[in-house]
């Protein structure tokens, strides 16, 4: 059943990244606002920073929700599923922050992430995550599911990109500069490769 951890150490770091793929959920504080639920993945797109600090590379897509809310409000859970061998689910609530490419962190956080080209994704952000809390449940209800491989449609599409050309695709997006809601979301113009 379930557990309260003080850190991610140990089996349950073990745990995390070993999962090909996790969530995150979202919200305004608008009580009537749109609440985000986006699957991440991407090997390597992932990393445990220390034993209260995540961190994830934020892609090029067509919508900028979490990162909106989380300028907002910085409200933010991750869950990671067991689709494969002893089941459990693992969640973290915290604090997010989306640390933008001209953010003089932004080069060393990359470095969290040696296994994975950034430049064939688009990347928009680094969305940092200190953790409020860490519980973890039974999930017997969880699929078994196995994982093949990561799809190559995203680097396929966003290779392609250079800064100029990804600034034009994000402008012309409903949803990038301006959340569903109306919040603030990706700056624009979006700030050069460093």
């Amino acid at each position: 059943m379930g557990k309260t951890y003080e850190r991610i150490d140990g089996r349950l770091r073990t745990f995390i990244e070993a999962q090909p793929m996790f969530f995150t959920a979202t919200a305004p504080l608008s009580a009537d606002g749109t609440v985000n639920l986006s699957p991440k993945g991407l090997t390597g797109s992932f990393a445990v920073l220390d034993e209260l600090t995540v961190a994830y590379l934020d892609f090029a897509g067509s919508n900028a929700e979490t990162v909106a809310h989380l300028r907002e409000n910085g409200r933010i859970t991750l869950m990671w599923c067991a689709f494969q061998g002893p089941p459990n689910i693992v969640r973290v609530h915290g604090r997010g922050e989306p640390v933008f490419r001209d953010d003089p962190r932004f080069v060393e956080l990359l470095g969290h992430f040696p296994d994975i080209d950034h430049t064939q994704h688009g990347l928009r952000a680094i969305i940092v995550v200190s953790a409020e809390l860490v519980r973890d449940t039974c999930g017997y209800a969880v699929p078994f599911m196995s994982y093949d491989s990561d799809r190559d449609l995203h680097s396929r599409r966003f290779a392609r990109d250079d800064d100029a050309s990804l600034d034009a695709y994000f402008t012309k997006k409903d949803d990038i500069a301006t959340s569903i809601d109306g919040l603030p979301g990706l700056p624009l113009p979006l700030p050069p490769t460093p």
